[in-house]
């Protein structure tokens, strides 16, 4: 079972930047990282995703440009916001999968989660 904790959110103004960042208990199994939203009333969202072990990362169409995501270390990701905006407030979570050839962009691909952390972006 790995064990995802997400860290680094909180409340920002819009324009402003927030980092967050995803330590993995073990990711020997993994094939891919990601990193998901969801706000309130609406299905959770795709943000990026990260290859793990080639470090290829992909982005949502809604953050191409303003989010950056790092993998840091074998066990450690960071997802770097730039230029947030009110639409960027949701809980963000940390996700993995060991899952070949999925679609990575796809909640349901993903069986490990963190417990999310909060993001707002205040006008």
């Amino acid at each position: 079972q790995v064990q995802l904790v997400e860290s680094g959110g909180g409340l920002v103004q819009a324009g402003g930047s927030l980092r967050l960042s995803c330590v993995a208990s073990d990711t020997f199994s993994l094939y891919y990282m990601g990193w998901f939203r969801q706000a309130p009333g609406k299905e959770r969202e795709f943000v990026g995703s990260v290859r793990w072990s080639l470090g290829i990362i992909y982005y949502g169409d809604s953050v191409k440009g303003r989010f950056t995501i790092s993998k840091v270390n074998e066990d450690t990701m960071y997802l770097q916001m730039n230029s947030l905006k009110p639409e960027d407030t949701a809980v963000y979570y940390c996700a993995g999968s060991p899952i070949w050839g999925i679609s990575f962009n796809t909640t349901t691909n993903y069986p490990y989660w963190g417990q999310g952390t909060q993001v707002t972006v205040d006008t």
